[in-house]
């Protein structure tokens, strides 16, 4: 039970980055409706498919196709309140990848997967919501950009397996391993920390 909350949790999280995004383009009634569909389950989607649970989950159960529609409302509905959209999809899609990174973990954990394997999957699990929305939305996705996102997401996998090692309680690691990537995500938007261009430095060879 606590597993399907924050699985919906996130979903909702990340529907509502969506219609942000969506609204920032402008987008039609139905336009906001199929980003926030897209940003909410195209990485849980890839991630079934990988590891051959077909239907998909949302395909499965109404309620995640409920929560995005809820969410979309809400967001539309209260998009006055949300008019610093910058910082409102920043706060609602790092939520998403903390919560979600955890999610694909645990999904890997149950058909036995390699550690290493499972942090990859919840990688993409909460990524490519994200990198399906940018597309859509004309926009580099952010995985591709210097930002720390993916990074955060590897460091809470690892937090996961470090912290499973102890006597602790499940809830408790999942908390904790989605906490790690919300926080890391959040330090290096506010004090501008970012990986290093490869580009960068092969302009400054050039000059």
């Amino acid at each position: 039970m606590f597993f399907q909350v924050i699985e919906i949790f996130g979903t909702f999280a990340f529907a509502i980055s969506g219609v942000l995004v969506a609204l920032e383009k402008r987008m039609d009634a139905f336009g906001v409706l199929i980003i926030a569909f897209v940003t909410s389950v195209g990485g849980g989607t890839l991630r079934d498919v990988l590891i051959g649970l077909t239907p998909v989950t949302w395909m499965l159960n109404m309620t995640y196709v409920y929560v995005i529609l809820g969410a979309t409302i809400f967001a539309i509905i209260f998009r006055k309140r949300l008019d610093f959209l910058r910082i409102s999809l920043l706060l609602f899609d790092t939520i998403g990848i903390g919560l979600y990174t955890v999610v694909g973990v645990e999904k890997g954990l149950a058909i036995g997967l390699h550690p290493i394997i499972c942090i990859a999957l919840g990688t993409m699990t909460a990524c490519f919501g994200g990198v399906m929305r940018d597309i859509l939305c004309n926009e580099i996705p952010v995985i591709f950009r210097k930002e720390v996102y993916a990074t955060a997401c590897i460091f809470g996998g690892l937090t996961y397996f470090i912290l499973d090692k102890f006597p602790l309680d499940g809830n408790l690691v999942f908390i904790i391993s989605g906490s790690v990537v919300i926080t890391i995500r959040l330090i290096a938007v506010k004090f501008k920390i970012s990986l290093p261009s490869l580009y960068k430095n092969e302009v400054e060879k050039l000059d």
